[in-house]
């Protein structure tokens, strides 16, 4: 319900920054904005994590990231709304967000039984992905029958139910009873991943997915310019990426009996470049829609895969760390990528911009399949951590 919520607050503040600045470069530059607090809140997420009852950590987290929401909401009400405003709280809120997805990633081993992980990792980007299928959509019609500032007050509003649930869960140790929180604790987790070469490409290839294939700050512009429409095309445009990635998780009763998961991950990927690549080329709105879907169910089945293999390959102790890192990679490529598509779209075209991300994503693809061949080579069945169920 909460990330629900949360994507409302992303469409209507992309939104916002457009119709204000007439300028996508600006809704590059607010995905930017958010990018050092989430590289520095998931470091200290992660070991906050790994040191305290995570059920307790992920109250915190909703209660404060609900705040934010509110401010925006308060600004958008204004005669005449701040930028700067939408700059400095969607930034917090970012900062915020990024240590409650690494805390709620991590608990998921202590849930399920280890056999269940790849099933369980679907099952949660089944949820992730309703949401930013049903958030955007909704987004769009909320922002143009009523107004911006209710598509931030229903955000508030879902952070509320969010925490009902968190409340009528057990306690979430992490196993062994948490390391000391800290910065030892912070270089233990980076040492780890510098000497484990298929962590090291479970991120880079997520990074050179959203860097260079992520147009998403380019959606005001393409939803407004080419496709001609107006606050509920631009939703379309939010929400086609993730229709295409809830059926794609709802489908994914098949991963587990797949054993190269590294492979599988590079060949999602690639998917995902060929498919921005043509929703450049696409001038018919369904068209690029479809295209956007397609993208969104290669990059869910990606997720799946990745989420697998960090959950295996990490052991407990470690995971609200790795987990950390896994987020603020997953959350700042985008955010990366929306400056990159700005900055391209501004020297060139949007269209030029997406087709040319889509590109240089496929050449990543071929490029870390030689680099980090061990990631190619990975498979469940080879690895082994201590996970288990902690509650039964």
């Amino acid at each position: 319900m909460s990330f629900f919520g949360r994507q409302l607050t992303i469409v209507a503040s992309a939104l916002q920054i457009f119709l204000l600045t007439d300028s996508s470069l600006q809704v590059g530059l607010l995905s930017l904005a958010q990018l050092g607090p989430i590289i520095i809140c998931s470091f200290i997420g992660g070991t906050l994590a790994d040191a305290m009852d995570r059920r307790k950590l992920l109250m915190i987290a909703n209660i404060t990231m609900a705040f934010t929401s509110v401010g925006l909401a308060v600004n958008a009400m204004a005669s005449q709304p701040h930028v700067w405003a939408i700059y400095v709280f969607t930034a917090i809120g970012a900062g915020l967000s990024s240590i409650d997805s690494p805390t709620r990633s991590a608990v998921v081993p202590t849930l399920v039984r280890r056999d269940q992980i790849p099933a369980a990792a679907a099952l949660n980007q089944t949820g992730y992905q309703f949401g930013s299928v049903a958030g955007p959509a909704f987004a769009g019609v909320v922002i143009g029958t009523v107004s911006l500032s209710a598509a931030y007050w229903i955000d508030v509003i879902t952070f509320a139910i969010a925490l009902v649930a968190l409340i009528r869960l057990p306690p979430l140790l992490p196993h062994g009873g948490g390391t000391k929180a800290g910065f030892g604790s912070i270089m233990e987790g980076l040492r780890y991943a510098r000497r484990e070469r298929v962590v090291q490409g479970v991120f880079l290839i997520d990074v050179n997915a959203m860097v260079f294939g992520m147009p998403r700050a380019l959606f005001p512009q393409l939803g407004t310019e080419l496709y001609h429409g107006g606050a509920g095309t631009v939703g379309l445009l939010y929400a086609a990426p993730a229709a295409g990635a809830f059926i794609g998780a709802v489908t994914t009763g098949w991963v587990g009996s797949i054993r190269r998961q590294g492979a599988a991950v590079l060949w999602a990927v690639a998917v995902w470049g060929v498919a921005i690549a043509a929703f450049g080329v696409a001038t018919w709105l369904p068209l690029g829609l479809l295209m956007l879907a397609i993208a969104g169910a290669a990059d869910v089945i990606s997720a799946v895969f990745r989420g697998t293999i960090l959950q295996l390959h990490v052991p407990d102790r470690l995971r609200g760390r790795l987990q950390a890192l896994n987020i603020a990679v997953v959350t700042g490529g985008p955010r990366l990528g929306d400056l990159e598509a700005g900055a391209v779209a501004t020297a060139t075209s949007a269209q030029v911009s997406v087709v040319s991300g889509g590109v240089l994503c496929l050449a990543g693809v071929a490029i870390l399949a030689r680099a980090v061949p061990n990631l190619a080579a990975w498979r469940a069945t080879d690895h082994d951590t201590d996970n288990v169920n902690d509650l039964t």
